[in-house]
């Protein structure tokens, strides 16, 4: 029994001392892999030829270790080592095609095309061997962009065997080549046979579309979609063709094509018309918008859509309204009151209509109390929380400050890692500053400055900077109680009030902390009363005197926008939107300027 239990100790202890050696090789194996790595990233590849030779010697199957012991070689010039080492490989026999191109891609860097394409035909005719050989010897001629090759191999394995299909990479190469009609083709019968999906297809094109509909890769584009249509009339065209339209921002042709769709369809669903119209209206092309809102109220079978969208028409009527649309609007609102009344899946339409009331009729009164009665509706926390800040907003436009921040607050407590609920701390701060008490705004915004929203920390931001900056010099803190009350009027909708209220401040505080920001702030303001080149006056004068300052980007970007939308003046936008990205890289606007500037250069934007 003893010696029964001896023996099995010595066994154990082999065992263990089988695997503390395998555990040993396999860490010495892991460090010499990395260091070779390294070193070949590196550039140092005289070092790295060392490691990857002993990898190879130590492991002559691992295929890694022999591609990389090559490309040393081959980056060390050595073509004689390299070209010996494949050849012993090949002689083995029963040589993957990958090893042909290899040593033919070894003479191809010693400028010997006649013995590189001698491999190259080789690693085609294996090919004939077995038509599964065709992915590995397309993808290795890839790898060297030895197009015409990669072509030649899939298209050889795919006749060998028809099941085979490689028109994925087939199309990636025409593109590569610059054959983009051959490309949109290949990508196009892909789709169609339901090989790929639409979206993989879309990401792919995108590449070569722009928003240029005078582009010839557009152009080229709605030629093939077109032929295509004429030839098999499947929805995926006119789908494809609205995708375009859309990248072109020419959405009422993108209409064209949805309506389409929408009649042909088995099951037809308006979210996709509904979907391009508030793109439209995002994008300022009210007249399509409205079209589009106007089809929908006429056809959708959905209560709950047919009011999103007469809502949306309303958004659209007030954006240039003046006393005779509001009473327009007003009959349409107290129509929608009348048909849907008071209920939880209207409340969309309460809260329009009270903001309405509020802040284009200037009776915040009756809007408070259609909020009031709308939450004594059944409404889950979220909807609360939505009803709750939206009655805030309006307490606040009747300076009712101290009610506002009662319903903020209670957004804040019940939804503390909400989206809803940082947004609700904002207007804590929002509201406290209208109220003139800035330190307990302060306290909030410093919260909100590593808020998880990059706009909601951007404002934070800046209301936080504008208090501190214009407290720390003025302990009376004058000029900052001005600009609370201009800002204000803003919120208020008195535009032309908080304009002159900005002036005042303009003309008393002029060199003050407070003058950069009641600049940039009136430029805003005279931008919405559509006062253009006094708006410019402003924005140039921030980047004049205020270059160092921290709202120089704002006004950069601003001058930007101005430039092409307004002035269309693009040269002069590609110049606003340039400095942003050479002298303001952590600014907020980086990433639009970045894009902006290459849209006007004529950039593809993906």
């Amino acid at each position: 029994m003893n010696e029964a239990r001896y023996c099995n100790r010595i066994s154990m202890r082999k065992i263990i001392l089988f695997l503390s050696l395998l555990l040993s090789f396999g860490g010495l194996l892991a460090q010499e892999d990395f260091l070779a790595q390294q070193y070949f990233d590196d550039g140092d590849y005289e070092k790295a030829v060392v490691f990857y030779e002993k990898l190879v010697d130590k492991n002559p199957r691992r295929t890694d270790y022999a591609e990389s012991l090559v490309a040393t070689y081959q980056q060390l010039e050595r073509y004689a080592d390299a070209q010996n080492f494949l050849q012993d490989k090949i002689d083995a026999g029963n040589a993957y095609p990958t090893l042909l191109i290899e040593l033919g891609y070894n003479y191809t860097l010693q400028d010997m095309p006649d013995k590189a394409m001698e491999y190259y035909e080789r690693a085609i005719a294996k090919i004939d061997e077995n038509p599964n050989f065709g992915y590995g010897t397309g993808y290795r001629f890839q790898k060297y962009v030895l197009l015409d090759w990669a072509l030649k191999a899939y298209t050889k394995a795919m006749e060998l065997n028809p099941q085979l299909d490689y028109n994925y990479q087939m199309a990636r190469i025409y593109g590569e080549q610059g054959d983009i009609e051959k490309m949109y083709v290949s990508y196009l019968n892909l789709v169609s046979e339901g090989k790929t999906s639409r979206s993989n297809v879309l990401r792919q094109i995108d590449d070569f579309i722009t928003a240029d509909p005078e582009n010839e890769n557009n152009l080229l584009f709605k030629r093939v979609l077109l032929k295509n249509v004429q030839k098999n009339p499947n929805l995926l065209w006119n789908e494809l063709l609205s995708w375009l339209f859309v990248q072109q921002k020419q959405y009422d042709s993108a209409f064209r094509q949805e309506k389409a769709l929408y009649k042909r369809m088995d099951a037809p669903s308006i979210q996709r018309i509904n979907g391009l119209g508030v793109l439209a209206l995002d994008d300022g092309d009210t007249e399509t918008a409205r079209e589009i809102f106007e089809y929908i109220a006429d056809n959708s079978g959905d209560e709950i859509t047919r009011l999103d969208a007469r809502l949306n028409l309303i958004d659209i009527q007030l954006l240039d309204a003046d006393d005779k649309v509001r009473d327009k609007v007003q009959k349409q609102f107290d129509e929608l009151m009348a048909m849907h009344g008071y209920k939880n899946r209207t409340l969309q339409l309460q809260v329009a209509y009270a903001n309405f009331l509020a802040f284009e009729r200037d009776t915040p009164k009756p809007a408070i109390d259609i909020l009031k009665k709308s939450l004594d509706l059944p409404l889950n926390t979220r909807v609360n929380a939505f009803v709750k800040l939206a009655l805030g907003d309006i307490l606040v436009y009747d300076k009712k400050f101290n009610q506002a921040l009662i319903y903020f607050s209670q957004v804040q407590k019940n939804l503390k890692n909400d989206v809803l609920g940082q947004n609700a701390r904002f207007k804590v701060a929002q509201t406290s500053f209208y109220k003139g008490d800035f330190d307990w705004a302060l306290t909030q915004l410093k919260v909100l400055r590593s808020s998880t929203s990059q706009l909601m920390a951007n404002d934070a931001m800046q209301l936080s900077l504008l208090i501190s900056d214009n407290s720390f010099e003025d302990s009376t803190q004058t000029a900052l109680k001005k600009y609370a009350r201009a800002d204000l009027l803003a919120y208020q909708n008195k535009t032309k009030d908080a304009i002159a209220e900005l002036d005042v401040i303009l003309q008393d505080h002029k060199g003050e902390k407070i003058e950069d920001e009641a600049l940039l702030k009136q430029a805003e303001l005279l931008e919405e009363v559509k006062d253009y080149e006094a708006a410019e006056f402003n924005y140039r004068k921030i980047t004049e005197f205020y270059a160092n300052g921290i709202l120089a980007d704002d006004a950069h970007f601003a001058l930007g926008e101005l430039y092409r939308k307004v002035f269309d003046e693009p040269e002069k936008a590609k110049a606003e939107y340039e400095k942003i990205i050479y002298n303001y890289q952590d600014s907020y606007y980086f990433p639009q300027a970045r894009k902006n500037f290459r849209v006007l250069r004529g950039d593809s934007i993906n």
